[in-house]
C-alpha cells in the first residue's frame, strides 16, 4: 500500500505569484483547506481571498503580513 506524498510548496518569501491556491496557502497557515474554503465562506479568516471564477486565491502580500515573512 502506497502513502501520499505531501505536496511541497516553495518558501513564502519566495513566492513571486500575487495570489496561491487554497492548498498553498492551507500550507503556509498551517491549516487544512477546508478550514480556508471556511475562512471565505463567513469570511471570518484573517484573510479575505479573491474569488476568480469560482475559484479561490489567496492574496500573498496579505499571508505575509499576517504571517509576518517578509519578502
Amino acid at each position: 500500500m502506497q502513502t501520499a506524498t505531501p505536496k511541497q510548496f516553495p518558501p513564502l518569501e519566495s513566492v513571486t505569484r500575487p495570489t496561491v491556491e487554497t492548498a498553498a496557502a492551507a500550507f503556509y497557515f498551517n491549516r487544512r483547506e477546508q478550514t480556508l474554503r471556511g475562512w471565505a465562506c463567513h469570511e471570518d479568516g484573517p484573510i479575505r481571498p479573491l474569488r476568480i471564477n469560482g475559484r479561490l486565491a489567496w492574496p500573498v502580500a496579505e499571508m505575509r503580513r499576517v504571517l509576518g515573512v517578509s519578502a
